[in-house]
């Protein structure tokens, strides 16, 4: 009975050592490999080859509706022994650990890591990239957003901003991953860019001179003046913000990033081959779409707008301002006179429409003929005579009267009035029809040049003092001057720096009579001078 004592005493004490033994194997906090011998009701019990198994709760299992008895799994030691003297072990706390594991080797701070987000805490998101991560509110997006539950249970890819080994703690944002796609995505664009391409893009932002378009990463400007070949007010009436357009590319500077798309580019300009549709001397209609002080810009097609500049309106009618014949909207006849394809420019004509009357003035009204008219307008240089309908003569105040001297051509016309004229020159292009009224009579200066030769004392009386001397009538139309240095005024009653008109003034008034001696007779020039000194000297 003592032996079997002993035996028994010995075959313990073997148990206990060999059961010491395989506790030095294992250490509290290491992850150790264990299998599954029994699934109970929300556990299982998990021998790692120690004295004693281990329950761990089915929900640390991700997949726990698939295993089954005999499974391998990994779980974590935390400690050998509970109240119960059973060993406490983790499924969650062994895959967290091996997590971490993982990102930190693998992982460094701005590398990208895919995650999902999973809850919404103060300040930010929690992330699960293996581990939890932290993602600070203004770091989820490019703008800044309120509301950030829209953006949980998303699977998306972040940058990590920090990895705290310390703490086994993970800082992550999506807005440094964004742009640093957006950065990749411009990069790649502009490698890839180059003028003439034809790329879609979305409408971005709208301005008064254009529109923005994201291509894809990168912006290109629209320039209002080439969303269309035709007049575009505001780039509103034509685009969106959000409108997905497909653009030409323009020009690109790879130093600065610019780039300018076109819209209308993708289509032929209307100015190609514009001689052959719109050849000189052909007759179209137009739209007035502009009024401007020096004429009207008219549509041909859209795109194609040509100037009828005020010159063309009429050939007659004295048009001042182009309301006075159209307004916007109005459909016109037009002739083309000039095409500049270079400048783009494209010159029309109203009046063209109709014979030019300019040609028939030239034969009904002949230089030399003697007309009638009606006195239109009266200016400081002659006096306009109404002819025909849109057709005027002018007068100019020199070919008034042949020796009257005339200030200003109302001293002797008045509107309205019904004169006789004579024809001295037509110019149909220019549109100027010269008349006179002294040429119905004969010119009398050869007849005056006789009637008073140089060195005869004539009679007459003061018309007009003037600081360059005194014009003296001689007969009903005929004035002589009397140059101030024909004048003999005493010094003595002539003031330092007084005008000599008015010197003058107190010798002789308009009226007074005079006896003058003829100095020079210019026939040419029409002018008589004469002199007061010569004549009291009496040489």
């Amino acid at each position: 009975m003592q032996e079997v004592d002993a035996l028994s005493e010995k075959e313990g004490l073997d148990m206990s050592s060999m059961y010491e033994e395989t506790l030095k194997g294992f250490r509290a906090g290491e992850i150790v490999k264990g299998r599954i011998i029994e699934l109970k009701p929300g556990s299982a019990v998990i021998d790692i080859g120690y004295k004693s198994e281990g329950i761990i709760s089915l929900s640390e299992f991700r997949d726990s509706a698939s295993l089954k008895v005999g499974d391998e799994v990994e779980v974590l030691l935390e400690s050998k022994e509970d109240e119960e003297g059973r060993i406490v072990l983790s499924k969650e706390k062994a895959r967290y650990l091996q997590s971490w594991k993982d990102i930190v080797e693998k992982y460094k701070e701005g590398d990208t890591i895919q995650g999902k987000i999973v809850r919404k805490v103060r300040g930010g998101l929690i992330v699960d990239i293996g581990v939890e991560a932290f993602l600070p509110g203004s770091q989820v997006s490019l703008k800044p957003t309120k509301n950030l539950d829209h953006y949980i249970n998303q699977e998306l890819n972040f940058k990590i901003l920090k990895i705290n080994k310390a703490r086994k703690n993970v800082i992550l944002s999506y807005r440094e991953y964004l742009y640093r796609q957006k950065d990749e995505q411009k990069t790649k664009l502009l490698q890839d860019l180059q003028a003439g391409q034809l790329k879609k893009g979305v409408v971005k932002n709208i301005t008064d001179f254009g529109a923005f378009v994201d291509l894809g990463g990168v912006d290109g400007l629209l320039h209002i003046a080439d969303m269309k070949w035709g007049r575009l007010n505001h780039p509103s009436e034509m685009l969106a913000v959000g409108d997905t357009i497909e653009v030409k590319i323009l020009n690109f500077d790879p130093r600065t990033g610019k780039i300018s798309v076109g819209l209308k580019q993708k289509e032929p300009s209307p100015w190609e081959n514009i001689e052959e549709k719109y050849p000189v001397g052909s007759r179209l209609k137009a739209r007035v779409v502009n009024l401007v002080p020096y004429g009207a810009f008219v549509e041909l097609e859209e795109g194609l707008e040509g100037l009828v500049h005020i010159s063309e309106f009429s050939w007659t009618k004295r048009i001042e301002t182009p309301s006075q014949l159209l307004a916007i909207g109005d459909m016109v006849e037009v002739v083309v006179l000039n095409i500049d394809k270079k400048e783009k420019r494209i010159s029309l004509g109203i009046k063209q429409i109709e014979a030019n009357p300019w040609l028939e003035v030239e034969k009904k009204y002949s230089v030399g003929a003697a007309i009638e008219g009606k006195i239109k307008n009266i200016t400081d240089y002659g006096a306009f005579i109404e002819l025909d309908e849109g057709v005027d003569g002018l007068i100019h105040v020199s070919d008034i009267s042949w020796t009257k001297r005339i200030g200003h051509p109302s001293e002797v016309l008045k509107k309205g009035q019904k004169i006789e004229a004579k024809v001295l020159s037509v110019d149909a292009q220019k549109q100027k029809i010269s008349l006179g009224l002294k040429q119905l009579e004969p010119d009398p200066w050869p007849g005056i040049a006789q009637k008073y030769p140089v060195g005869v004392d004539v009679e007459g009386s003061v018309v007009k003092v003037t600081n360059f001397g005194i014009f003296m009538k001689l007969d009903d139309d005929l004035e002589g001057l009397i140059p101030a240095s024909e004048i003999d005024v005493d010094a003595a009653e002539s003031e330092a720096g007084r005008p000599l008109a008015d010197t003058l003034e107190q010798h002789f008034k308009p009226g007074d009579a005079l006896k003058a001696r003829v100095i020079r007779v210019n026939e040419n020039e029409r002018k008589i001078a004469l002199s007061l000194k010569q004549a009291e000297e009496g040489v």
